[in-house]
């Protein structure tokens, strides 16, 4: 098997460090309610207000930065993210933080789906599919690195140590990417014929709607993961920190396996393999009464859940090669808006019935998605 190129390495750690800042809120979401005297539910809301953007920022962004340099766009993006989570670590109050958050998220908005657009500059087509899974093994890396690191700071030093070490990261990346990266990585821009052809696509939009329902499946519980163990298991912050590390790992294993294995399973079967797993845990996650059980049952959902989204944006290639600049960054804004959703919804469960109804919402989540792919893979491969 070709190696794939170096240049694929500063990408890879750019989704980490994007990932690592995503996922700090829900890391942190403990210490963020205590610090800034507000309730878990509305805290919550930092991780909808952010996503919100990031949904309406990729296909809009993805318009506007269409005829710039990649290079000097990826390493202004992280810039971006770098300063604005120095400014969220000296958030004097929660309107300051929610506003400097929103700002913030420009830069996932532009960068995820903007480095595998750019990808098929990079690599040679038979390379395609393996190089897009590639550089979103950063995100699962975040999971398994980021996400814990980020917990056990903030529990232990506070939220804004988080984050100001993901303002660090965020200046490496930067100047790594700026470096690694050639001149004259230009995707070319879609026109609105290809805008009307993309969203013309049934398969494609299918495709993005699985995304949509699966995102907004796993964060309606995920994003409030933190306050959940704390009432339902009583962890400490170092517990909470092995439990994100068990779900972080758990979903390098999966990316990792989806990558290699993603051209001989095909892009269709590989999101059904990824989806179904997280059916399963969501399903089980009532039997997490201790934390040996909460860990396990941990697995499954932490396999799919990066795998997921790596599978997805292959199988977008795979659907319509010339229409992935749009397709990809439609579909960052469908997992993102799912996240919003998710967010949302389990903020407004926890203030109306508790905890409880958490795993329900996001199980019956995931059976539509699994549904809908299943509908997409029909589109997709039927005779032309």
């Amino acid at each position: 098997m070709t190696a794939l190129p170096r240049v694929l390495w500063p990408l890879l750690f750019g989704n980490f460090v994007i990932g690592t800042g995503v996922m700090a809120v829900p890391g942190t979401l403990n210490e963020i309610s205590t610090s800034m005297q507000v309730p878990v539910s509305t805290a919550g809301q930092l991780i909808s207000a952010a996503a919100t953007l990031m949904c309406l920022g990729a296909p809009l962004l993805a318009g506007i930065v269409a005829g710039w340099d990649r290079r000097r766009l990826l390493a202004l993006s992280m810039l971006w993210y770098g300063l604005l989570h120095l400014a969220c670590a000296f958030a004097p109050g929660f309107g300051w933080l929610m506003a400097m958050r929103v700002l913030a998220v420009i830069s996932p908005a532009i960068f995820t789906p903007q480095a595998a657009a750019c990808v098929g500059l990079l690599v040679p087509p038979e390379q395609r599919g393996r190089a897009i899974t590639f550089i979103f093994v950063g995100w699962s890396v975040a999971s398994v690195l980021g996400m814990p690191l980020a917990a056990f700071i903030g529990g232990t030093v506070g939220w804004q140590a988080a984050f100001i070490l993901v303002a660090v990261l965020s200046f490496v990346t930067a100047l790594w990417v700026w470096r690694a990266m050639p001149d004259g990585v230009k995707p070319p821009a879609l026109s609105l014929a290809a805008w009307r052809q993309t969203f013309g696509s049934s398969a494609l939009m299918l495709t993005v709607a699985v995304t949509l329902l699966y995102s907004a499946g796993q964060f309606v519980l995920l994003s409030y993961f933190a306050p959940y163990f704390r009432q339902t298991l009583g962890t400490t912050p170092g517990e909470l920190s092995l439990l994100f590390l068990v779900f972080g790992a758990s979903g390098f294993i999966g990316n990792v396996l989806m990558s290699r294995h993603i051209e001989r399973v095909g892009v269709h079967r590989g999101v059904m393999l990824a989806v179904a797993p997280m059916a399963v845990s969501l399903l089980a996650f009532p039997l997490g009464t201790s934390f040996a059980l909460a860990m396990l049952v941990l697995v499954p959902w932490g396999l799919g859940c990066f795998s997921s989204n790596s599978a997805q944006q292959a199988r977008l290639v795979s659907i319509a090669p010339s229409l992935a600049a749009g397709s990809i960054a439609l579909n960052s804004s469908a997992m993102y808006a799912g996240q919003a959703i998710g967010a949302g919804s389990g903020g407004w469960l926890i203030a109306n019935s508790g905890f409880g109804l958490l795993n329900w919402a996001g199980f019956v989540a995931m059976l539509l998605a699994m549904a809908v792919s299943a509908w997409a893979t029909s589109r997709a491969t039927r005779p032309a």
